[in-house]
């Protein structure tokens, strides 16, 4: 058997560098594996401006890049791969990583969430040829012309909000006409001369030729009436799923595939522990993930003290 290290982190983000920052502080020799996409969703967003400590914002990447700095400063290791599997049937636990096998004493999971697509007729063709579920990653492909946002909560005004810098028209898409965002970033977009907002419509199907997208055919889910409208681009912010795929049900979840806390940061199996959006369906800040993987640590930490020395 390979070294059994005191704790590995599976995922990285605000949560995973959190408790790899606390971990390598307590002298725990953590290991991260950080993911082939190292950072997380924050390394999809331009311009963070709440979280504390950056009067002037700061950008998604270069925050994680420092938090994974900061956490390699004081000895957590990094491995930009991803996790295959895991065996949380016996200790130490068993990770595999590309078909090498690794062995902890306990676990931190910050595997965070993925964007959920709509999968609508002829979405599949144009995934980055024009639909995307990334506005801070595409929207600059789109300047001057005209796009679709499809949602209706707080990420869906926000990516509405930022593609106006570049698009010359945005229609912001949504099934219902309540709107799940909060009233500021609501109110950002609708008070926004370039934003049209369309209440009560769908994407019945996707509109194409050989350059890519060129626009959608609407349905009203009340009547089942559609309509066309013509757009280069589009932007679907209509939630997340976490990612827990690779625990194969090894760890209690609810039904959308959130890890349950049983005991503080605990999992409903002793020694793993879970922190940030793979846990977290109600706030989904940056700073309350980094949080939880601050609680995680110390609660992995407490835990080995009692059961491993």
């Amino acid at each position: 058997m390979s070294e059994v290290r005191d704790v590995v982190i599976i995922g990285s983000g605000p949560a995973g560098y959190t408790a790899g920052l606390y971990t390598a502080r307590a002298m725990l020799n953590p290991l991260m594996f950080a993911g082939y996409m190292s950072g997380g969703q924050l390394m999809l967003t331009s311009d963070i401006e709440n979280f504390p400590g950056y009067p002037q914002g700061i950008g998604g990447p270069e925050m994680m890049m420092q938090l994974r700095e900061q956490a390699e400063r004081f000895g957590l290791e990094v491995q930009d791969r991803n996790v295959e599997s895991v065996d949380l049937s016996q200790r130490p636990f068993k990770v595999v990583v590309e078909s090498e096998e690794y062995f902890a004493n306990a676990l931190i999971i910050s595997t965070g969430a993925e964007s959920i697509w709509l999968n609508a007729p002829g979405e599949a063709e144009q995934k980055g040829r024009g639909i995307s579920t990334c506005a801070t990653c595409d929207g600059a492909f789109f300047r001057d012309e005209e796009v679709l946002v499809i949602g209706g909560g707080d990420s869906a005004c926000e990516e509405a909000t930022f593609l106006t810098r570049f698009a010359s028209k945005v229609t912001l898409i949504h099934r219902r006409d309540v709107f799940r965002a909060s009233t500021i970033m609501y109110e950002r977009a609708a008070n926004n001369e370039k934003i049209e907002i369309k209440t009560f419509r769908q994407i019945k199907h996707w509109l194409s030729d050989e350059n890519g997208l060129t626009g959608a055919v609407l349905e009203d889910p009340r009547d089942g009436s559609t309509e066309e409208i013509a757009a280069t681009g589009a932007f679907i912010a209509i939630g997340h799923k976490p990612i827990t795929g690779f625990l194969d049900a090894q760890i209690e979840t609810d039904e959308n595939g959130y890890i349950i806390h049983k005991r503080h940061t605990m999992t409903s199996v002793d020694g793993v522990f879970a922190a940030g959006d793979v846990v977290d369906t109600r706030y989904k800040q940056a700073i309350t993930a980094a949080g939880m993987g601050c609680q995680a640590a110390m609660d992995a930490e407490k835990w080995l003290e009692e059961n491993h020395h």
